[in-house]
């Protein structure tokens, strides 16, 4: 049989091979094995080496390529990563931000020449899982899964990628923790933690057991030694949801912030536990319950909530997002140092990524979703909210900014993002058109013509020939 082929990629794999048989020999040497089992040790060892080699034989078939064709603002880039084939159909899982905002998502499989272009089915930015659909002329050969709640601190595991469609690359090492949390907005996960290296483009890949079982989605690196994986039974539920047609999860309309010791000691209280509740939205399921900044969450649902730093209160979100919207369900709070108790029906949790709509004449525009409404501490939800504006487009000509929220073209009231796409269809026709639009507290009048152009190469060389060397004194 021929031996797996390693890329340059995998070699560290090779490495950690070498320094656990010097580790294995050297414990047998400090007697930590009885004295006659020596060779036994060294057969042992060599019978494990084995096994991983054919473990990764197993594994590395099912570990795709992925190249995207990404578009940010108005660039174009390409995004590669790995995934890990779900059916011999054509499922394939991988990373969200593999293929966030991809206009094209070609798949190569290992040990096949030619690209199958995928389809993406759904995606998840909050547990970073998306899936795509590809057509291959006959069967994959699927991942077997196991479940993360079976692993342990300690247990050995291995990091398969497939980085600039290099195939098989490789990476043995430990699970480190387990549920931990990463201080990114909305992200959900509670993470496995592994010193398997997860290098740039094995995004996607599998983290396998050494029974050749899928435990995880390889997420993010972070250094050398550190690594993050999403647990497959998150990732397994959320495709489940997303060919039900897609993912409802529980909302309760509050902003947060933890309860350090600091904060609980001038408050006088004691040693509780719990979630700060910074902020309530309007009409939301918290003011219906009754909840107010200041109260602090100390249970939900009899269960205890603790955070004592920013990155803790993750633990929370994912009770509340786990929880089914109507549900209903009881939150002990602390209110002026007193006890209390409010039940709460447990809402549907608005849209986390806002829609975007391109312009003609240069900007774009999202929809004010709550996320947005909220970190950009917007006045009101009316509008369309410009994020981007193209420099040197009428639009820039104009005087529109990013941050600027569209109330109004011509006569036409913009409360949302379909009432603006209506607006601009009809604004097409014209060689000029108003756009009434919010600044901070001031409204901005904004008359967008269509004769301006989009700056060129030329006008940029020529704008830092001025500012080397000054604009020229005969003109």
């Amino acid at each position: 049989m021929a031996r797996t082929r390693l890329t340059r990629e995998a070699r560290p794999a090779d490495a950690r091979l070498r320094m656990t048989r010097t580790l294995f020999v050297c414990l047998l040497g400090l007697g930590l094995a009885a004295p006659g089992a020596r060779a036994e040790g060294v057969a042992n060892h060599e019978e494990l080496e084995q096994h991983i080699i054919e473990i990764a034989k197993q594994v590395i078939p099912s570990v795709v390529y992925i190249e995207a064709i990404v578009k940010v603002n108005d660039r174009r880039n390409q995004v590669t990563g790995s995934g890990v084939i779900l059916s011999e159909d054509g499922l394939v899982i991988t990373n969200q931000h593999v293929v966030e905002k991809a206009e094209k998502v070609e798949v190569v499989v290992p040990g096949r020449k030619q690209k199958h272009r995928a389809v993406i089915l759904g995606t998840d930015k909050q547990t970073d899982i998306s899936l795509l659909r590809i057509t291959p002329d006959s069967p994959l050969p699927a991942a077997r899964y196991g479940s993360a709640d079976d692993l342990e601190v300690g247990q050995w595991v291995l990091a398969v990628g497939n980085p600039y469609g290099l195939d098989g690359t490789v990476s043995l090492g430990i699970v480190s923790a387990k549920g931990r949390n990463l201080e990114i907005p909305d992200l959900l996960n509670d993470f496995i933690q592994t010193d398997a290296m997860i290098d740039r483009g094995s995004s996607g890949g599998p983290l396998v057991d050494l029974e050749g079982r899928v435990v995880g989605i390889n997420s993010r690196g972070q250094g050398r030694g550190i690594g993050f994986t999403i647990p497959i039974d998150t990732a397994l539920e959320v495709v489940r949801e997303i060919q039900k047609g897609g993912i409802e999860r529980g909302w309760l309309g509050v902003s947060l912030q933890p309860l350090d010791r600091d904060l609980a000691a001038y408050f006088d209280l004691g040693d509780a536990t719990g979630v700060v509740v910074n902020s309530v939205s309007v009409k939301s399921p918290a003011e219906h319950a009754g909840l107010r900044p200041g109260d602090v969450v100390t249970h939900f649902a009899g269960l205890p909530v603790e955070a004592e730093k920013d990155e803790d209160i993750g633990s929370f979100q994912r009770l509340v997002a786990g929880a089914d919207p109507g549900q209903k369900v009881e939150l002990a709070i602390l209110r002026d140092g007193k006890r209390r108790t409010l039940e709460v029906e447990i809402g549907t949790q608005p849209k986390v990524e806002p829609e975007e709509e391109e312009t003609e004449v240069g900007f774009h525009v999202q929809e004010i979703t709550e996320n947005l409404f909220r970190a950009e501490r917007l006045a009101s939800r009316r509008g369309a909210y410009i994020s981007f504006v193209e420099r040197g487009s009428p639009a820039s000509e104009a005087g529109l900014l990013p941050g600027d929220v569209v109330e109004r073209i011509e006569k036409h009231p913009v409360e949302d993002l379909a009432d603006f796409r209506a607006a601009m269809a009809q604004a097409e026709s014209r060689s000029s058109f108003l756009i009434t639009a919010r600044r901070g507290e001031e409204t901005k009048f904004i008359l967008v013509k269509r004769g301006a152009r989009p700056a060129t190469a030329e006008d940029e060389k020529e704008e830092a020939g001025e500012a080397a060397h000054g604009p020229d004194e005969g003109k």
